[in-house]
């Protein structure tokens, strides 16, 4: 959540003495990748409300911090005293700090909690459900301000795997900026829901910076592109990296949609330079190379899944530490009203495209 920032370090101040701090700054160090401060208290208070550790028992309690290379700064918080300090001073006279700890160069994304993209993990699951565009439920109860009850369908979708959850305003009835800082600053509320990172789904700028202001971990915004010019995305982009968020790069440039393997890989690899050329950690970029319909009776649109496919193949050996989405459903579009042949479609692409190396969808 704040690594975006380049800090000089990380750390825990008050609440414990040292010996029940200790967990937690062990905790720290495994990831954290800065230098790391301890500032505990002298103890927990007693009934009186003061402090019992002496500077003697700290230094000793602090001693096995720096030993066992957990800390870079000590300090102390409530209770402590000069002479606290001064017994600091001689137990790190003859030390030399640990270097920060490397952390490989994953996709981190957080909500309450850490959710990490590491090789192990198949496939992401994003709940779309949250979205005005995609569920006629969900923008009824947005227009009634039934708000727990379109809290509950983000709920339902956590408790059945999803991993990330997609929220989109996007409605020419809505203020889109309005109800995506509301739900989000609701749905922040709710620990079951807001346990897990969200993907701030619009296609208004204006929406998207209003829902990176209420977020409190690490999100996806969804989406840039490059459909308005370079200037325009390296300005959203350079937003999207101070706010800290990952984000899904659409194949769209000036000319247009992306709807063939050539240009999918072009402007992807266009955007890819771009971004990380200007600082953008590539680990936390996500192309979306368009999964368009098929069956749709022209000619040219034939070739539309395996072209996808083959773009996904290309990404994933060319564009080091870029992830792939996709919206499998917009494959099917032709074959509205039938389920049956939608959800064999579906499932046949995912499994292909997961086998290439689309990550989430």
């Amino acid at each position: 959540s704040v690594s975006h920032a380049n800090l000089l370090s990380v750390g825990l101040n008050c609440s414990f003495g040292a010996s029940d701090m200790k967990p937690y700054v062990k905790q720290l160090r495994r990831v954290s990748p800065f230098y790391l401060s301890a500032y505990p208290n002298a103890g927990l208070p007693n009934q009186l409300g003061e402090y019992d550790e002496t500077p003697e028992k700290m230094a000793s309690q602090i001693r096995e911090f720096i030993d066992e290379g957990l800390v870079n700064i000590v300090g102390g918080c409530c209770g402590t005293t000069p002479e606290h300090i001064a017994k600091y001073v001689e137990i790190v006279a003859d030390v030399v700090p640990p270097a920060p700890v490397e952390q490989p160069r994953l996709m981190r994304l957080s909500g309450l909690e850490e959710f990490v993209l590491t090789p192990g993990i198949n496939f992401v699951n994003i709940g779309e459900r949250c979205n005005v565009a995609g569920s006629r439920r969900f923008l009824r109860l947005i227009q009634e301000k039934k708000y727990e009850e379109a809290l509950q369908i983000a709920r339902k979708q956590v408790e059945d795997g999803a991993q990330v959850i997609d929220i989109n305003m996007d409605d020419g009835l809505l203020d889109g900026v309005q109800e995506m800082t509301r739900f989000l600053n609701l749905l922040a509320s709710d620990p079951d829901i807001s346990r897990v990172p969200v993907m701030i789904d619009s296609s208004k700028w204006e929406v998207i910076e209003a829902g990176l202001k209420c977020m409190q971990g690490k999100c996806i915004v969804n989406s840039i592109s490059l459909k308005n010019g370079e200037v325009e995305f390296l300005e959203e982009a350079g937003k999207v990296m101070s706010y800290g968020a990952a984000v899904v790069v659409m194949a769209f440039d000036e000319k247009g949609q992306a709807d063939t393997y050539g240009r999918r890989i072009e402007i992807c690899e266009r955007a890819y330079r771009l971004l990380v050329g200007n600082g953008f950690p590539p680990q936390d970029i996500i192309f979306d190379p368009n999964v368009l319909a098929i069956a749709t009776g022209m000619e040219e649109h034939r070739n539309y899944a395996v072209d996808y496919l083959e773009s996904v193949k290309w990404i994933k050996s060319n564009l080091p530490g870029a992830k792939v989405s996709g919206g499998v459903s917009n494959l099917s579009f032709s074959f509205r009203g039938n389920n049956y042949v939608r959800e064999a479609l579906h499932s046949e692409l995912r499994y292909h495209a997961v086998q290439a190396g689309m990550e989430m969808g």
